[in-house]
């Protein structure tokens, strides 16, 4: 559990408590500060020369980005589509009751927002984003061409699965992934509610993803399966 971190948000990572409340997490798969910190120094070095940021939101950044950003457009990432393929232990999920994180894997295509980083504290913007996503490694930041609805190409950074994390699950259909989800809670909330902020966020910005549809239905056809409680 994460311990006195009950909500994500930018005041808990600048100030390092977001970090410092996964230190139950086995040291394993936790990064220390110092790695995290050189991921995102490596992956700025391989930054496309085209001189802006932008980030591909496919997941709570849709709802919750907690970043300063100059521009906001819908977008498309071809070659990478969404999957709760990660267990998690934490934030929303416990040693007891492990839940799943959404993640990108490899094929189809993943409609979403890119949001541009302002030039004028960028580091700093980026720092914060890498606490948040690289607390345990699970991802891959990967600069990958994202295609707006005018047609243009840009580059994004998407943060991907990283396959060979300890935690990364094979199986993510719906069927599979509906049960653990719906009994995961940790202490940012339940991961159920993770995904109704997800399937919500994607309708308000006219976006639709046909696997997300399909595991809200099996969460709801879980649901009304179940005896009514007295």
């Amino acid at each position: 559990m994460i311990a006195g971190v009950n909500v994500l948000s930018r005041q808990s990572i600048l100030s390092g408590a977001y970090h410092q409340a996964f230190s139950d997490v086995p040291e394993d798969i936790l990064w220390p500060l110092e790695k995290i910190h050189a991921s995102l120094n490596e992956t700025m070095e391989s930054r496309p020369k085209d001189g802006e940021v932008w980030l591909f939101a496919y997941g709570s950044l849709l709802w919750n980005p907690l970043f300063e950003y100059a521009d906001r457009r819908v977008a498309t990432l071809s070659g990478w589509h969404r999957s709760f393929c990660l267990r998690t232990i934490a934030g929303r999920a416990s040693v007891e009751a492990p839940g799943r994180m959404l993640s990108l894997e490899r094929g189809g295509e993943s409609a979403g927002v890119i949001l541009r980083l302002p030039d004028e504290g960028l580091n700093d913007e980026l720092r914060m984003i890498w606490v948040r996503e690289m607390v345990t490694g699970a991802y891959r930041p990967t600069w990958a061409k994202v295609t707006l609805t005018n047609g243009q190409e840009l580059t994004a950074l998407a943060f991907v699965a990283e396959t060979s994390h300890p935690h990364h699950e094979n199986n993510s259909e719906a069927a599979v992934v509906a049960p653990i989800i719906s009994a995961a809670s940790g202490a940012l909330g339940t991961n159920l509610d993770y995904v109704r902020k997800l399937h919500q966020a994607l309708r308000q910005n006219n976006l639709h993803d046909a696997y997300i549809d399909a595991l809200i239905a099996e969460i709801d056809n879980r649901a009304a399966r179940q005896p009514a409680s007295m």
